[in-house]
């Protein structure tokens, strides 16, 4: 279902009591909540953010109880999952993004030294220092909390695949932030603040590619002047998202630098129109309206002469009979968007379903404009980055269980 933020709550007392998420992070139903004690607030502050064709100062603390801190239990060790992220999704550029049901996890562990072990995806490309994202988002978290980072132990299983426009970046900033806080054994506010959301924009500038990495689904991020704030977008059911990843590389970087700094009226009102069509056709499962609603004009043009095979992958996608194809964030990857998916697809009669169809049309187009690469099918996925397992755990042995797909947490 849907989500908008709630409106801030009232001033707090001096020992006002509020409403947690049980997973401490994460929109969950209200049942699901538990009530704690707040900690007292802490002093409001400024800070400023360059936001892609600008400068806006915002507050990244709103108000002191809305920023505030609560204390938990510090963990020895926790083991996070962050999904893959498809960003911008044609023309929300910068705006609007999906999570996808491709997975890193991560164990991080107190140790005696810094320690960075990396397999799968990036294994060899990856820093293994205090640069990789994962250490850096880890050390953001401890230093909200008002705490040096210790020495810890990393051991990262990467299925995102490095650098191909898939929100590998993101899933490490969002998992080293979620590791951080829980090792820290720190609390932050959701509703009225989303301070998870403002600490991973802080660090990655553009909510599209973490918002889906935190609440999963498909979802809007904007910066309304105060802060960060992000809305869900209904996820029609039964959609497959078929992607084809080059062998080469795609740097944000170099991406970026091929944009325009200006636009015209005709190109904003391209993709105002566009991005209107993309939501409703979404939240009204109208997949007919996506051929249209991912067409763009602000970043794919120009970045076409990059990415030789976006235009021939794109083409076969549609042709081959997906609702739409685009660029996935700063490429190279080509995201296309099936549906007919009812129940397990490995059970389902092929002749009901295109994804196979669709996805060989884009790796022979791929082959034919001499593009090497591979191509994932999966889906979109509703749940967002999450504690698979922590020590101590987090359940009440004795009376409150808690379970998550590894099983107790």
């Amino acid at each position: 279902s849907s989500h908008i933020n709630p409106p801030p709550p009232p001033p707090p007392t001096s020992k006002q009591t509020r409403l947690h998420i049980m997973n401490r992070f994460f929109r969950l139903p209200r049942h699901a909540r538990t009530i704690t004690t707040a900690t007292s607030p802490r002093a409001v502050t400024r800070r400023t953010h360059t936001i892609f064709g600008g400068v806006a100062t915002q507050r990244s603390l709103l108000r002191q109880h809305q920023r505030s801190f609560a204390d938990a239990s510090p963990r020895e060790s926790v083991t996070v999952a962050v999904p893959a992220t498809s960003a911008n999704m044609g023309p929300g550029f910068d705006t609007i993004g999906m999570a996808l049901n491709v997975w890193n996890t991560m164990t991080v562990e107190r140790s005696d030294k810094l320690e960075i072990h990396v397999k799968g995806e990036g294994h060899g490309k990856v820093p293994v220092d205090d640069s990789n994202l994962v250490v850096f988002g880890v050390k953001t978290a401890f230093k909200h909390a008002g705490e040096e980072m210790p020495p810890l132990r990393f051991k990262c299983h990467n299925r995102i695949p490095f650098a191909r426009g898939l929100g590998s970046s993101s899933a490490g900033i969002v998992a080293g932030l979620l590791a951080g806080l829980v090792l820290s054994g720190k609390e932050v506010p959701v509703w009225g603040s989303e301070t998870f959301l403002q600490m991973a924009c802080e660090i990655e500038g553009h909510p599209d590619n973490v918002a889906p990495a935190i609440y999963g689904g498909i979802q809007l991020g904007m910066n309304n002047g105060e802060r960060w704030i992000s809305s869900r977008v209904q996820t029609p059911h039964g959609l497959q998202a078929i992607i084809f990843i080059p062998e080469s590389i795609g740097e944000t970087k170099v991406a970026r630098a091929v944009l325009p700094e200006t636009l015209t009226y005709k190109e904003a009102v391209y993709n105002i129109s566009r991005i209107s069509f993309l939501v409703n056709a979404l939240n009204t499962n109208n997949l007919y309206d996506l051929q249209w609603a991912t067409q763009d004009a602000l970043h794919q043009p120009q970045r076409s002469a990059q990415f030789s095979h976006m235009k021939p992958v794109i083409e076969a996608a549609m042709e081959a009979g997906a609702h739409c194809a685009y660029l996935s964030g700063a490429g190279p990857s080509i995201l296309a968007l099936t549906s007919s998916a009812a129940g397990d697809v490995f059970t389902q009669r092929q002749e009901e379903r295109n994804e196979q169809a669709v996805a060989d049309a884009m790796a022979k187009a791929a082959e034919a404009n001499g593009t090497p690469g591979r191509i994932f099918i999966t889906e979109p996925t509703q749940r967002g980055a999450h504690v698979l397992q922590a020590t101590p755990s987090f359940s009440d042995r004795g009376r409150i269980h808690l379970f998550r797909e590894a099983g107790e947490v």
